[in-house]
């Protein structure tokens, strides 16, 4: 799966399904594609993890990289792996350990991400990637106060983003914490309302949109609630939330539990119209019109406006399928 280059890796994410680093027989289930729809996953050793249980931790995400690589899955069971350090020191440490098992590994997620270390995170980088023949991507998480204070959040955003645009080739996505967001202020959305919702967390998510969407490929906040019944209200309110994520420029999102893998994945197919759209947009033809009718003759498509919006939908289209409609 790592095989294609970044500019389609990025979407390739999908739902990113976290797993505490020291659970056992993960490298059985993924061969036997015991996760239905699974696209991502990451090999948690921050918050899921206690202190005392770090180095347990850590050892069984070697056994469990080792035990991946000597199964040669096939690439259609094989998902992005990805391992969630704590922080900058812990990368160096975490990268001596496992960079014997790079050939299975995706890259690192980099939880709260912001001034206080992107840059010695971008020295770490730099020199890991100098290292090898092939990138090793990270995915920074976009979640501590310091983004969420109001009174310099855009000029903490802008100052990530230099930074990320200068190792811009090792960026495979930009990630929120909602919850981190949320529990600033002591709020939590219930099963039947959505994160948009909270208008503090909505406002800090919107800035974060603004900022970076035009260049990166930002992924969805986490969504709590899971079960086993798909029209219960946990699976009601992710579908909601799911879409109002699409619509704001979202991409993909983290899953705590696999019942929510198959409603991320359909989210993530594209309307039969938008890609009969998009492809039109990408292959125009008229040499001196700039609009004209959709293929079905309900809406008007732009060539200027609309390109960047028909790039991603064909590539999501040619990655999860289309939609019947």
């Amino acid at each position: 799966m790592t095989k294609c280059g970044r500019a389609k890796l990025q979407y390739m994410v999908g739902g990113l399904l976290y797993s505490p680093a020291i659970n056992i027989g993960l490298a059985e289930k993924i061969e036997n594609n015991f996760f239905p729809c699974l696209t991502s996953m990451a090999f948690c050793l921050e918050d899921s993890i206690r202190d005392e249980a770090l180095e347990e931790s850590e050892i069984e995400l070697c056994n469990t990289l080792e035990a991946i690589s000597k199964r040669e899955i096939p690439g259609d069971r094989m998902p992005l792996l990805f391992v969630r350090i704590r922080d900058p020191e812990h990368m160096r440490h975490i990268h001596e350990m496992l960079k014997a098992y790079y050939n299975v590994v995706t890259g690192y997620i980099l939880p709260k991400f912001d001034r206080s270390n992107c840059y010695e995170y971008k020295d770490i980088i730099s020199a890991i990637n100098g290292e090898l023949e092939n990138p090793l991507y990270i995915m920074p998480i976009l979640e501590s106060k310091m983004i969420a204070n109001i009174g310099n959040r855009i000029p903490t955003l802008l100052e990530i983003k230099a930074v990320l645009d200068s190792m811009r080739e090792y960026i495979l996505n930009v990630r929120v914490g909602g919850n981190d967001f949320s529990n600033l202020y002591g709020l939590r959305r219930a099963a039947d309302q959505n994160i948009y919702q909270i208008g503090v967390i909505r406002d800090i998510l919107m800035d974060i949109i603004n900022i970076f969407t035009a260049d990166y490929v930002i992924s969805g906040p986490v969504w709590e609630y899971f079960g086993t019944d798909l029209s219960g209200q946990w699976a009601i309110g992710l579908k909601n939330e799911l879409s109002l994520d699409r619509l704001n420029g979202f991409i993909g999102k983290t899953a705590i539990h696999p019942s929510q893998l198959p409603l991320i994945y359909e989210s993530m197919k594209v309307k039969k119209s938008d890609y009969e759209d998009a492809l039109s947009i990408l292959g125009w033809k008229s040499s001196t019109l700039g609009v004209e009718k959709s293929s079905d003759g309900s809406r008007m498509n732009e060539v200027k406006c609309h390109g960047r919006w028909a790039l991603r939908i064909a590539t999501l289209g040619e990655i999860y399928g289309i939609l019947d409609q």
